[in-house]
């Protein structure tokens, strides 16, 4: 673990020395990739559920603190956005099912998680680190990306211009 420590700092360092900017959501344009399975809640998860919606997917694990600092503030937003055309999906990235599932209860997260035990979809993203955050507008493209705990001034505000700018 302490390896993986000192790996997200050494990344954390070089995303900010190279652009001169603190960590945040940058843009970017890449599709999505399908993401499907079972959610740690008993439910699933299909494209379906979420084609032609402003989405945001976010890569956590239960020993990352930068996940836990920003999930409350991911509740709040999307408590905020759900019902207005906005799906959030967390992954869960190599970690313990049984402790997902606690950790889910301990913030009382209601968005779907599913797991990503193996790293599959990690790779698919062109995951950095933990947490991981993607920003993905209607047509299924990922317009953002953030490495590090994200802002949910920062979150709010690109939902809003990105379901601003329509179907």
């Amino acid at each position: 673990m302490r390896r993986s420590l000192v790996l997200a700092l050494a990344l954390l360092a070089a995303c900010t020395s190279a652009s001169g900017r603190e960590p945040g959501l940058r843009e970017m344009s890449k599709p999505l990739p399908a993401l499907r399975g079972e959610t740690l809640q008993g439910g699933s998860v299909s494209p379906a559920e979420y084609r032609g919606a402003v989405m945001v997917v976010n890569f956590w694990a239960t020993w990352c603190g930068p996940c836990r600092r920003e999930q409350p503030g991911l509740e709040r937003v999307w408590q905020e956005f759900r019902d207005r055309g906005v799906y959030f999906l967390g992954v869960n990235y190599r970690d313990d099912p049984a402790a997902a599932r606690a950790y889910l209860k301990q913030f009382d997260v209601t968005y779907p998680s599913i797991q990503d035990q193996a790293g599959a979809l990690a790779f698919d993203f062109g995951f950095v680190g933990l947490p991981d955050t993607y920003v993905v507008d209607r047509s299924g493209r990922i317009r953002y990306w953030g490495f590090g705990a994200i802002d949910e001034a920062e979150l709010r505000s690109l939902l809003t211009e990105l379901l601003s700018e329509g179907s």
